[in-house]
């Protein structure tokens, strides 16, 4: 048989009743999720949200980085959310630890095995099965983002908040990428190509984030915000 005649038979013969009944009571298992992060989530109070590569290693100079942003916004009273993994997640973790801050760690369930990290607090630690679940704690419950240098993971994260505020679906926050090495070329090409030359944004859309390079400037950067909007949950 070709392949799409075998595809043709699988799907003639699937028994479609008990693929809406599964799809059905799947619903569940996400409310439950959701449950689960709003009940634990709501009670933390004001956090930021550090997110990095997971592959990057404790003798990086981004992973240095992230500790000391995450220890230096504890001595202001946030709070820190990772992903709650290894890399840069670990060192955010880390350095709230070591401020004596709260250490939120939002974990996903993969194939190849993420488990927390030590330095979560263990009543602050949630698995998540869906993706977009987790997100959704990630954008709900920061009073900012501090994005150091990572993958597509990354990449999704930041560009869902961008996308967020950028469509008014929620309120703006401060977004802060680190690293200015590491990200200008991607600053470069949204400028030149994807607003000045196929206008697919708008000018006003690259005020949505800023770029930084110190501890310093990124806590900065959060606390100038903050100085003007109040504290509050972001939808």
């Amino acid at each position: 048989m070709t392949n799409e005649e075998l595809i043709k038979e699988a799907f003639e013969n699937r028994d479609w009743n008990e693929v809406q009944t599964s799809d059905s009571w799947s619903i569940f298992k996400v409310m439950a999720e959701f449950v689960e992060g709003y009940s634990k989530l709501s009670k933390i109070g004001p956090c930021v949200s550090i997110f990095g590569s997971a592959r990057t290693k404790p003798d990086n100079k981004y992973f240095k980085l992230a500790e000391e942003i995450a220890f230096k916004l504890t001595q202001h009273g946030y709070g820190i959310i990772t992903g709650g993994g290894p890399g840069i997640m670990e060192a955010g973790n880390m350095g709230a630890k070591k401020g004596n801050g709260k250490s939120v760690g939002l974990n996903i369930d993969l194939p190849f095995e993420q488990s927390g990290n030590i330095f979560i607090d263990p009543d602050k630690l949630i698995s998540f099965e869906h993706f977009f679940v987790r997100k959704t704690m990630f954008v709900k419950y920061a009073q900012g983002f501090i994005v150091l240098p990572g993958g597509f993971g990354t990449f999704d994260e930041l560009f869902e908040a961008i996308t967020l505020i950028q469509t008014e679906k929620i309120g703006k926050f401060p977004i802060i990428l680190v690293g200015s090495s590491y990200w200008q070329g991607l600053i470069d090409w949204i400028k030149n190509v994807v607003q000045d030359e196929e206008h697919n944004i708008s000018e006003g859309d690259l005020d949505l984030f800023q770029i930084v390079d110190t501890a310093d400037e990124a806590v900065e950067k959060i606390n100038e915000f903050y100085s003007r909007y109040l504290l509050s949950p972001n939808f």
